[in-house]
This record gives structure tokens, C-alpha cells and sequence, in this order.
């Protein structure tokens, strides 16, 4: 594992994000920025960090993601499928603690579409019999 290099793409909503792991000091760039000024928030800074605290590897892989499209919260999540897919790459043996943990299943939920004759994808006008 001495420079070995895990790529992956994770994806949540319409978020895509593909993420480079090399060993290294923890380091974290996302879009050219560091983890906690992409992400102020400390929810989405745990959802990223949540694979290498499942496998008890915080700080031993540099981070490297391009993400793109969605809101703050897909982009996250997109960037925990890619990091837990990237681990995978790196070492099959980890898989099934990753597994068990839920981290290699790609949320299928999407945005319902918007019918026509309604002003959403399931409110409706209001209904006046006369």
C-alpha cells in the first residue's frame, strides 16, 4: 500500500462526486478547498469522515474530490459512497465491515418529477364542485 491510489465516484440525488485516496497525513481537498471551509456545517464534515471512522483509518489517506450539481447535503453524501467505494478499491477486505455499516448502498431517492395541471409533483389546485 505504499502508493497505491484509490479512485472512485459516489452520487446521491444529482450529485457527482469522484474522489482520489493516497496515504498520506489526512489531508482533505475538496474543489480546491479543505473539508471544513467546503463544509461548515458539522453533519456534512461527519457524513464524509464516516467511512474512515468505520474502518479506524481517520488520517491515514489524503483526500482528493471533485464534486459537482446538488445542494450541500448530496454533495456529501456523494463524497461518503465515494470514499467508502474508494476504501473498497484500495483493500477488498474491508468491504463487508462497510457493508454492514450501509455505506456501500447508493440512495436511490430522486426528485419526483412535476406533472402537468398541477402546480407540483403531487399538490393539485384546488377543487370547486360549483
Amino acid at each position: 500500500m505504499a502508493d497505491q491510489v484509490g479512485v472512485a465516484v459516489g452520487r446521491r440525488k444529482t450529485s457527482v462526486a469522484r474522489v482520489s485516496l493516497r496515504p498520506g497525513r489526512g489531508e482533505w481537498s475538496i474543489n480546491g478547498r479543505p473539508l471544513k471551509d467546503y463544509f461548515r456545517r458539522l453533519v456534512h464534515v461527519q457524513a464524509c469522515e464516516k467511512p474512515f471512522v468505520a474502518m479506524e483509518q481517520a488520517g491515514r489517506f489524503d483526500v482528493t474530490v471533485n464534486v459537482v450539481g446538488g445542494g450541500l447535503t448530496g454533495q456529501a453524501d456523494a463524497i461518503q459512497l465515494g470514499i467508502a467505494r474508494a476504501l473498497v478499491e484500495l483493500d477488498p477486505a474491508n468491504k463487508s465491515t462497510l457493508k454492514a455499516r450501509d455505506l456501500l448502498t447508493r440512495d436511490a431517492r430522486m426528485v419526483e418529477r412535476k406533472k402537468y395541471g398541477q402546480p407540483k409533483a403531487r399538490k393539485r389546485f384546488q377543487f370547486s364542485k360549483r
